[in-house]
């Protein structure tokens, strides 16, 4: 979302310099601006719906248009789907293991030490054989082999038994838990994506424009809508320097808006610390009063609210001098 202000030709700004150093009535002249919003695209996809048209009103957290939310639909099934694998994993090491599973540890104990036996003895009796010549050398290895490799089955199968009798470790329950923390980070990352298609109005105001049609796909930092917010425009005028002093947000000063007659009462909301033209210390005694600062006057509803961006107004200061 990003703010703008009206751009003032160079017209403007000499006529400001001219009311601060003729002998007309003193005032302060610009144009009437709106505060604009601008909302942009976080994601590349197409827009399917608008909600509000250009020219509707809206009030805060209405929903302006909708862009598709397929892809990042997907993603957010996968982004659950991995959350809930995550807790079920750091669910099962914080059980620890099944009375099931240490009995299957055991019985794979049980059936390794048999067939170490059974090595064992064969080994003894070829190895009888072998002294009385009956074996043969390749024989008496093989049995050798086998009773090696019975015995490592025997060594693999009591250390399985032993991780499950002691139970899951610290090391294992905090790799578990991490992982869960950054299944649920993803989760919550792609649900904003995912609700950021959905563009609603920030501020209560009226839609400006819709710079792009439903099917077509802003790329993203797009702008996809301009509000104007406020009940009106503002007078945004250029204060001659003499008369800076006397002008603090709050003040109210007679506006003359044209193609509307008499006055209305505007409040000053902002006016600027540093001038618009030339720096102080290039301008000698004689000149200062050709420095202008940027003001914003607030304008009644009631008679302001369907005002368009652009229209001259001139801000009275002659009540200023008697002060």
């Amino acid at each position: 979302m990003r703010n703008s202000q009206s751009i003032f030709p160079v017209a403007l700004l000499l006529i400001a310099l001219l009311a601060g150093c003729s002998g007309a009535q003193p005032a302060a002249v610009g144009l009437t601006a709106w505060d604009r919003v601008e909302l942009i695209s976080e994601a590349a996809e197409p827009i399917v719906s608008v909600a509000a048209p250009e020219g509707s009103q809206v009030n805060e957290g209405d929903l302006i248009l909708t862009q598709d939310p397929q892809r990042l639909g997907e993603q957010m099934a996968q982004a659950t789907a991995a959350r809930e694998q995550a807790q079920a994993r750091l669910a099962e090491l914080r059980r620890g293991p099944r009375s099931q599973s240490i009995e299957e540890g055991q019985a794979k104990l049980d059936g390794a030490r048999s067939r170490l036996r059974e090595a064992q003895q064969n080994l003894t009796r070829i190895e009888d054989l072998r002294k009385k010549g009956v074996a043969t050398a390749a024989e008496l290895d093989d049995a050798e082999a086998a009773r090696d490799s019975a015995q490592s089955d025997v060594e693999s199968a009591r250390a399985a038994l032993d991780a499950l009798l002691e139970g899951t470790t610290v090391e294992e329950l905090d790799q578990a838990e991490a992982a869960l923390r950054q299944a649920q980070a993803r989760e919550r990352e792609v649900k904003v994506s995912l609700e950021r298609l959905s563009v609603t109005a920030p501020v209560s105001g009226r839609v400006d424009a819709l710079p792009f049609e439903i099917g077509e796909r802003p790329p993203t930092g797009a702008t996809v809508a301009v509000l104007l917010s406020g009940p009106a425009p503002y007078a945004r005028v250029y204060v001659p320097e003499p008369y800076r002093a006397r002008i603090e947000p709050g003040v109210t000063l007679p506006v003359h808006v044209d193609g509307i007659e008499g006055t209305m009462q505007g409040k000053v909301r902002r006016i600027a610390s540093d001038p618009a033209f030339t720096p102080f210390f290039a301008l000698t005694e004689h000149d200062r009063s050709r420095l202008s600062y940027v003001a914003e006057v607030t304008l009644p509803a009631e008679r302001a609210a369907r005002l368009p961006a652009g229209v001259p107004v001139q801000v009275d200061l002659s009540g200023l001098d008697n002060e």
